[in-house]
């Protein structure tokens, strides 16, 4: 039986990129999303074209009976859960700190650090050897803004990315010994459709050619970071965060 991958918001970018690879690779992939059936339709087609099973699954992380449903179906459809791939995220408009609403800081943290922890307790539950499990992998998708900060950008999601760094150091510890390899990847300036959403759709190409390898990145190459992390390759991981960025520190 393949492998059984869920990855969060993977209707486009890095989600996106990560499913197909994942589909390729052999795994059956649960492809979430929150609103672009179409898109994630599109994922799941090009899956079942690589010759793996694939399923889209609408639900809004940040919604803790939204997560559980979605794992009730994952139980029902495939009947276990090997990995975890906790990427759904939001960005938003640029704004200093005074700019910076209530509301906002609600919206940003529940879909990438409430959302992030929220999937990997289900995903325990489900891996852990404490609970009967037969053990799995969670890779949480990180930012190289936890490690810069994100001055004149967007520090409140840089501070949610942040939270999602910590996260996966402390449940790697936590939950090592019941069989479950916990690593992130923080990936640097990337093109996916999340800039133009937040009215910059220019963002890498105005960026990239500060980066030393002067461009930015494509998703593709973050998704062969994450598999790497999937793979008996990197058995000896946990706790590991990998940096993408092409040699951008700030």
């Amino acid at each position: 039986m393949p492998k059984v991958m869920l990855v969060t918001g993977a209707s486009r970018g890095i989600g996106a990129a990560t499913a197909r690879l994942a589909g390729r690779r052999g795994y059956a992939v649960v492809v979430n999303y929150l609103g672009r059936r179409d898109a994630a339709d599109a994922v799941v087609a090009d899956i079942e074209k690589a010759g793996s099973r694939a399923l889209a699954v609408q639900g809004d992380v940040a919604d803790e009976s939204a997560v559980k449903a979605l794992f009730a179906t994952i139980d029902k459809a495939f009947g276990s859960l090997d990995v975890l791939v906790n990427n759904a995220g939001i960005l938003q408009r640029l704004a200093r700190p005074e700019e910076i609403s209530k509301g906002r800081l609600e919206r940003m943290f529940g879909v990438n650090v409430f959302g992030t922890i929220l999937c990997a307790g289900e995903a325990v539950r489900r891996m852990s050897r404490r609970h009967g499990g037969k053990g799995g992998i969670i890779v949480n998708i990180s930012s190289i803004s936890a490690y810069h900060g994100g001055p004149n950008d967007n520090i409140d999601y840089a501070a949610t990315k942040g939270a999602v760094d910590s996260l996966t150091w402390g449940l790697a510890k936590q939950v090592a010994a019941e069989g479950i390899r916990v690593n992130a990847v923080r990936p640097g300036m990337t093109y996916s459709d999340i800039h133009a959403s937040v009215g910059e759709p220019d963002r890498v190409d105005r960026v990239g050619p500060t980066i030393p390898l002067g461009r930015g990145g494509k998703a593709e190459e973050i998704a062969e970071a994450v598999l790497w992390l999937c793979s008996d390759a990197a058995t000896y991981c946990t706790g590991t965060i990998i940096d993408v960025h092409g040699g951008r520190s700030l």
